[in-house]
């Protein structure tokens, strides 16, 4: 631990790495930095559309990355290390039961204060302690994503991994993008197909605070 970070370890951001740093054909669209995501504006603590993790999560998933890319696709992420003060931002978002603009695009057919006991939203995040990843793989022939029968954050059960109300190719893409994953030291959910942590992450009691920013990390 840096030494500046002793009163607060949540601060301390040493030991993690800029994912476009450590695996250079990773493909970025960090949605919490846009307004394009299920509240419909930029999230608390994204100061740059960059993606974050730990140095062992990292890692890993560069080995991921390193493996499907010799079958013809790279990794797309859409959100990585995600500050605690985000999370504060989805919980309060919970509460103020009239924001409902991006309904239709996220949650068309669940209310929105069910989102956090169905398990769509957590009040403290993996992400939060720097080892979990939100992706989907690009296909390198079309340049497209691959279709896996539902988008990113659609908050329905047709986004569980295991949902068998989709076309036999679409399951097929998830199960490859998960059993890549796993084989790779990662550990699905039971309720996203796209999210992934890490199963021997470096900071299980940890929810840091520190803001996505490569200036913060570089400092």
């Amino acid at each position: 631990m840096r030494t500046e970070y002793r009163n607060d370890p949540t601060m301390d951001p040493s030991g993690f790495v800029l994912l476009a740093d450590y695996v250079p054909n990773i493909v970025q669209e960090i949605r919490y930095y846009s307004t394009y995501n299920f509240i419909g504006e930029r999230i608390d603590g994204y100061e740059e559309p960059c993606a974050l993790l730990s140095i062992e999560a990292a890692r890993a998933l560069k080995s991921a990355a390193s493996e499907l890319f010799v079958q013809g696709y790279r990794l797309k992420v859409f959100d990585a290390y995600r500050p605690a003060c985000a999370v504060k931002h989805f919980v309060l978002w919970g509460i103020e039961d009239q924001d409902i603009r991006m309904k239709q695009y996220f949650y068309p057919d669940l209310e929105k204060q069910v989102l956090f006991s169905e398990g769509y939203i957590a009040k403290q995040s993996s992400h939060s302690r720097g080892s979990a990843v939100d992706l989907t793989l690009l296909d390198m022939r079309t340049g497209k994503e691959v279709d896996m029968g539902s988008p990113f954050d659609l908050f329905s059960p047709i986004s569980h991994p295991d949902c068998k109300d989709i076309t036999p190719e679409q399951y097929e893409n998830r199960m490859l993008l998960q059993s890549v994953m796993v084989r790779n030291g990662f550990v699905p959910i039971h309720c996203e197909w796209w999210h992934f942590a890490l199963k021997y992450e470096p900071y299980p009691d940890t929810y840091f605070t520190f803001p996505v920013s490569s200036a913060y990390l570089r400092r």
